[in-house]
């Protein structure tokens, strides 16, 4: 991967563990911050998903998991770790170079509305980048940000995945619903007051999603 990504012209700085890498990105921080992490599940010692959710709790930057594991549990596991997208094994160069530039030009895109959105409680300042609920901020990842704006940009409107997987992740036929369905569900914990009972984000039945008032 190392190679094929420098071949793209991406830098490339490599952790033979999960432990290295929290070395290394906790001393990048303050002075060399990355663009994007990739991790793969299966590291010696502390694995993927600890990785993963670590790096999460510092930082909102793109994190692609990488694994060899197929199984629903494992991919969604990786996504609610906090993961922006996954890549399974094996897998062509190519693909994963278009994953991690969709994700690069979203981390990058700037947004000129300066709307504020509001939906009861709940607060969306598109300018400020910044989500409210019951004037309590709340903390969301870039991807998670952007898929709340997309719905509340389409008030009432219901989105299908694959149309989500287009305007979000910028590709269709390399994703699959569980980005969004996963993405959906932790959005809920944090804009919801009782994500059990959703008052805004609602399914629509073999549809797809909608942000209601």
């Amino acid at each position: 991967m190392t190679l094929s990504l420098e071949d793209e012209g991406y830098e490339v700085l490599g952790a033979p563990s999960a432990e290295v890498a929290l070395d290394i990105f906790g001393q990048a921080l303050s002075h060399q911050p990355f663009d994007l992490v990739i991790i793969d599940l299966m590291l010696p010692g502390m694995d993927g998903f600890a990785c993963c959710r670590e790096i999460r709790r510092q930082s909102a930057l793109p994190i692609v998991m990488v694994t060899a594991r197929t199984d629903t549990h494992d991919v969604v596991a990786g996504l609610e770790a906090g993961a922006d997208d996954y890549v399974t094994k094996p897998f062509e160069p190519k693909e994963l170079a278009a994953r991690i530039r969709a994700l690069l030009r979203r981390a990058h895109a700037t947004n000129s509305n300066s709307s504020i959105l509001t939906f009861g409680e709940l607060e969306i300042q598109l300018e400020a980048g910044t989500v409210r609920l019951a004037e309590q901020e709340v903390h969301l990842t870039r991807t998670e940000f952007l898929l709340l704006c997309e719905l509340a940009s389409n008030q009432n409107k219901v989105l299908s995945r694959e149309q989500l997987l287009e305007r979000i992740w910028s590709y269709d036929y390399f994703g699959d619903g569980r980005l969004v369905d996963v993405h959906i569900r932790r959005l809920r914990t944090k804009v919801e007051l009782d994500p059990a009972n959703p008052r805004h984000i609602i399914t629509v039945r073999g549809l797809g999603y909608k942000l209601a008032p």
